[in-house]
């Protein structure tokens, strides 16, 4: 029997001056309620009630303890009603990590709407590449790019990165195109600087490391693209960042019969959450709105 049970029969006891009346409220025989009453009695070292074949009152004890009861009681009421609502109403602040091409390109432009349809959600975002610790840093949500690590986390998959080998059509026209990976050294090729996306690979069969010519690094898929609009060269870039500029003619996409990837396997972005019995509410709607959403 939990305390908090205990705690409902006391303060049922000295409410109702009676432990048969208890009994009713709680649907159990009256031997019940007075075993956990000697039970909780026995475990503070006290006695709490003054029993008579009468009636029973309060030792000076038990009016101490009743009044802490009470307040217990009351506040863990309170809380499941504040839980409810949460489920019903999500609310709190939701702390976000993003991995910056990512966040600038698909999820910033969703987050309007989203704090329209729960005004009661306060949003922090953070926009980094660096890796972070989801407990230490209170963070709710990571939604991060590549290879899972090995964790503790519930990954959801949001999105495949899909590299496409791009380039504007001013840079075509000025400087033709590749017939094939291997004529990437005679381009100029604009790399992505982080740590372990900076080389590219054909994965037609099996991943295949490509000689290329290394014209500029810049260490951000935006970086990047604003690069290739300005007809600085060819790039591999995740379909996600670029899919409107696809669309209206701004970028070309190259070698199509041939799958790209800055890295020896193909990818994707994934959000990571703590692996928690209950996800929060807030979590919940925030990543069925990502899934509802994202193209």
């Amino acid at each position: 029997m939990s305390m908090i049970t205990r705690l409902h029969y006391f303060n049922c006891v000295v409410e109702k001056g009676s432990i048969t009346e208890a009994s009713r409220v709680f649907d159990v025989q009256p031997s019940s309620i007075s075993r956990q009453l000697i039970a909780l009695e026995k475990e503070l070292g006290i006695s709490l009630l003054n029993r008579t074949t009468r009636n029973i009152g309060l030792t000076e004890a038990g009016l101490t303890y009743y009044q802490y009861s009470q307040r217990i009681v009351s506040e863990l009421d309170e809380a499941h009603r504040a839980v409810n609502d949460l489920q019903q109403n999500p609310k709190g602040s939701l702390k976000i990590s993003m991995t910056v091409g990512f966040g600038e390109s698909c999820v910033l432009p969703l987050i309007p709407a989203f704090i329209m349809q729960y005004p009661d959600i306060k949003i922090e975002l953070e926009l980094t590449e660096r890796v972070i610790d989801l407990v230490e840093e209170n963070v709710d949500i990571a939604i991060r790019s590549g290879r899972l690590p090995d964790s503790n986390l519930i990954a959801r998959k949001l999105a495949d990165n899909n590299f496409l080998l791009c380039s504007s059509p001013q840079y075509q026209a000025k400087h033709g195109s590749p017939c094939g990976p291997e004529d990437l050294t005679d381009f100029d090729c604009i790399s992505y600087g982080y740590t372990g996306w900076r080389d590219w690979y054909l994965m037609d069969n099996k991943a295949r490391k490509l000689s290329i010519k290394d014209a500029v690094t810049v260490n951000s898929v935006n970086g990047q693209k604003q690069l290739l609009l300005n007809h600085a060269g060819l790039a591999l870039m995740p379909l996600w960042a670029v899919r409107e500029e696809l669309k209206n003619g701004s970028l070309i996409h190259l070698l199509d019969q041939h799958i790209f990837s800055p890295y020896e396997s193909l990818s994707s972005t994934y959000a990571l959450y703590l692996n928690r019995e209950l996800i929060s509410p807030k979590i919940r709607v925030f990543l069925d709105y990502l899934k509802d959403n994202l193209d």
